[in-house]
């Protein structure tokens, strides 16, 4: 009687894997595939935005920002390597957000004292419709500023910054090289604006705007802040 030759283990294998790439064809797609690649880049950047203003800079991990994109928790890391890039490339596009608001304060006023206090103004609107993504672009030690993104819009951040103070100050500014006084200039408009929306965010201004007057709002406050301030010639 003849035997029917047995079936190899190699072949055992071969058909296994055959079904295998059959099944994987019905199956649910791999969580990347609804993106192309540079979209899948984009819909992460989104995704840790959002991750940011809702659970702030401690829930924004590579994992939560793949979560809430629907896709492998490999995708951040593939596309930004770890956690620093991710939020640097995040940082950089607040700065350029930041920046286009800062350009639309400037082309708002016909003076330069109505332009600064348009951009203090615009400065704390921004900080206060996006305060996850204001607190992370002043977290150095959380980023990673020689990446070009972030250094081009951080750049131009502070160039816009130079540049209004020096209409203010009816110079001509070069943010790379400063004087001692341009420099103080700077610093002490920034100074005033930062502090004053570093204030507001943390809930620090409250007991003042409630010794004011009625109905007296932070927007108030700070007009007459900058009224008080802004234009005026240094001390000697």
């Amino acid at each position: 009687m003849t035997r029917r030759p047995k079936k190899t283990a190699g072949r055992v294998r071969k058909s296994s894997a055959r079904r295998g790439r059959g099944s994987r064809t019905l199956g649910a797609a791999p969580a990347d595939t609804p993106y192309h690649h540079g979209a899948l880049h984009d819909a992460l950047l989104k995704a840790a935005e959002t991750v940011l203003e809702r659970d702030g800079l401690a829930g924004l991990t590579l994992r939560a920002v793949a979560r809430e994109a629907g896709v492998s928790h490999a995708a951040p890391t593939h596309h930004f390597g770890d956690l620093s890039g991710l939020l640097s490339e995040l940082a950089a596009i607040g700065f350029r957000q930041f920046n286009a608001a800062m350009a639309a304060a400037d082309s708002s006023g016909a003076s330069p004292l109505d332009r600064a206090m348009a951009r203090a103004k615009a400065y704390v609107a921004y900080a206060r419709a996006h305060p996850g993504m204001y607190g992370l672009m002043f977290r150095n030690e959380r980023l990673d500023m020689t990446r070009p993104s972030l250094h081009e819009a951080a750049s131009a951040s502070f160039a816009g910054l130079a540049g209004a103070i020096g209409a203010s100050r009816h110079e001509q500014i070069a943010a790379d090289t400063l004087s001692l006084d341009q420099a103080a200039a700077i610093a002490r408009a920034w100074s005033l604006v930062h502090g004053f929306t570093m204030l507001l965010l943390d809930g620090r201004l409250t007991d003042i705007l409630h010794r004011l007057p009625r109905d007296t709002d932070p927007e108030t406050l700070l007009d007459a802040m900058l009224r008080s301030t802004v234009g005026r010639p240094p001390t000697s």
